[in-house]
């Protein structure tokens, strides 16, 4: 469990890489959301690397980390979306060859901001994923020709995510959870106001049962 350097677009990038206990198992790509890499996504990465995944998550906001919306907000206003894409895709293309790596399909799970790259590389490398997880992150397109299976889960209440991208997403192939009384980002512990244990220990039931199903 440890931070590592790649390269993207001739730039070095970092991202923090989690293994199992073995040493080797199935890739798995995990994308942050708008607060960057933070505590709370690499504490994820070693619970999912103890489920036996290998666990690679880069830093989307290139070191830049938030801790209230109105900093994240910042973050994502003054970020270079090329770069920000290439540093996904370079991280991709980085656990795919990780001699880690157990498979040729990858999973990935992703995080409001994170959901919305977790697509974006679903489309551009069809039948690279069999498997992905978003929390809270309305992709708002129909995900019926993609070859993986989605499993999407979002609070009830929650103010940032519209009914209406959520209902474009429903197709043979996804399964979406709708959680009462909770908000946007209620699975992050770090998250006041927001995080809720109750769906969180559900949601993440379901995603393990998902992953490993």
């Amino acid at each position: 469990m440890a931070m590592v350097n790649f390269s993207a677009d001739g730039k070095q990038r970092s991202g923090y890489l989690a293994l199992p206990e073995s040493g080797e198992g199935p890739g798995l790509l995990l994308l942050h959301a708008w607060w960057g890499l933070n505590n709370f996504i690499k504490h994820t990465c070693d619970q999912l690397a103890a489920q036996g995944f290998v666990v690679f998550a880069p830093d989307l906001h290139h070191g830049g980390i938030a801790t209230t919306i109105g900093a994240a907000q910042q973050l994502m206003e003054n970020r270079d979306f090329p770069a920000v894409q290439a540093t996904a895709e370079a991280a991709l293309t980085f656990l795919r060859s990780h001699p880690a790596v157990r498979g040729k399909m990858l999973k990935a799970v992703g995080f409001s901001m994170g959901a919305e790259f977790a697509g974006i590389l679903d489309s551009s490398h069809p039948g690279l994923f069999d498997k992905i997880v978003l929390f809270y992150g309305a992709v708002g397109e129909d995900l019926s020709q993609s070859k993986a299976r989605y499993e999407c889960h979002f609070g009830e209440q929650d103010e940032y995510e519209e009914m209406e991208y959520i209902e474009q997403m429903k197709a043979d192939n996804v399964e979406i959870f709708m959680y009462p009384d909770t908000l946007h980002w209620f699975v992050e512990t770090d998250r006041e106001g927001y995080f809720h244990p109750e769906s969180a220990a559900q949601a993440w039931e379901r995603t393990l049962d998902f992953l490993h199903g």
